[in-house]
């Protein structure tokens, strides 16, 4: 191809576009989101190197007590977005407003990106020197009873009630921390989930490592989505290599388990279970265990809390009480701009 015909290649690509849409769910909260926008845009860049990007974001559940937007839907929409990506796109769209880069697009993204805690006295990450509750909802509503599947499923964006997890159906009303801890009838409280995900979900006092478990468990278990879906559905996404049906899982003891999900959702490695004497972490364990997780179901262990209450007992006696959930080892809340 010569230079010519490039030039006319590349035109055609940046008159075009590219659209990036995210889907804020409810079990993602700021660190996954951005995250996640970031690779896209980066990659977008990758494939289409200069092409004008536009960046199209809907937020899932993530509401206050007032009704409006919370700290990390918020934080995502007006720093994040537009205080921080804008510059690398041309136009931002988001349930609040939509903004047009008045300047032009850089195509210069960061290679990592840093994100930091800002000193505002929010919460971010349980505090595991504390051991107590810490529900979502900052001022929940007391009311007796749960609410329904249908006001579940509309707080969470859903059209119809499924599986948060492999999109199955029936569904069950999971509680984000279970009343035995504290936990709230507030509809922000609540997960639709089936029976299996229902009976694998962590009964713990922290409702966003709840949410943290729900997102690794669907991108864990998400081939199975399309199992029943249309076959011609199955073929476009073969096609573009989506893997649909579910891969078969080896079998674990309970206790690898346990380490695959220290590993796969804490970012634990070989390194962590060496820093303290084992006699040390299971004395914290099982203090963890007792004041701050609860019983599901009469299942007197599962793997997803026994590893929330290992990471926490870690925390304890590493002194690092507030660390949060990452996405990947790397990625922690840092500043943006590095």
């Amino acid at each position: 191809m010569g230079k010519k015909a490039r030039r006319q290649t590349r035109k055609k690509k940046a008159k075009n576009g590219i659209a990036i849409y995210h889907d804020m769910k409810v079990y993602e909260n700021f660190e996954r989101s951005a995250l996640r926008i970031f690779e896209c845009i980066k990659n977008a860049e990758k494939v289409s190197p200069g092409a004008p990007r536009y960046l199209y974001i809907d937020i899932q559940g993530h509401r206050n007590e007032a009704g409006g937007y919370d700290h990390d839907a918020f934080e995502l929409i007006q720093d994040y977005s537009l205080g921080f990506l804008l510059d690398y796109l041309t136009e931002i769209h988001t349930p609040l407003y939509g903004v047009r880069n008045r300047s032009r697009q850089r195509n210069n993204m960061p290679d990592v990106l840093r994100i930091g805690h800002p000193d505002d006295g929010s919460k971010y990450g349980y505090d595991a020197g504390s051991l107590k509750i810490q529900p979502r909802e900052g001022a929940p509503v007391t009311r007796k009873t749960a609410p329904t599947v249908r006001a579940i499923s509309d707080y969470l964006g859903m059209e119809e009630a499924a599986c948060l997890v492999c999109w199955r159906k029936p569904v069950e009303r999971a509680h984000v921390v279970p009343t035995s801890l504290g936990g709230s009838m507030d509809v922000k409280n609540f997960a639709l989930l089936c029976k299996d995900h229902h009976a694998e979900a962590p009964d713990v006092a922290d409702a966003e490592s709840f949410w943290a478990w729900i997102d690794y468990a669907e991108l864990r278990d998400s081939p199975g989505k399309w199992v029943d879906a249309p076959e011609e559905l199955k073929e476009f996404m073969q096609k573009h290599n989506v893997r649909v049906g579910h891969k078969p899982r080896e079998p674990l003891s309970f206790f690898s388990a346990v380490k695959e999900e220290l590993w796969s959702l804490y970012g634990w490695n070989d390194r962590d279970l060496s820093r303290v004497a084992w006699p040390d972490l299971m004395d914290e364990f099982h203090c963890v265990l007792d004041a701050a997780t609860g019983r599901h179901f009469s299942i007197d262990k599962k793997v997803s809390t026994y590893a929330w209450a290992y990471d926490i007992a870690l925390r304890r006696i590493a002194g690092d009480a507030h660390r949060v959930i990452r996405d990947t080892p790397d990625a922690g809340r840092q500043s943006p701009n590095g």
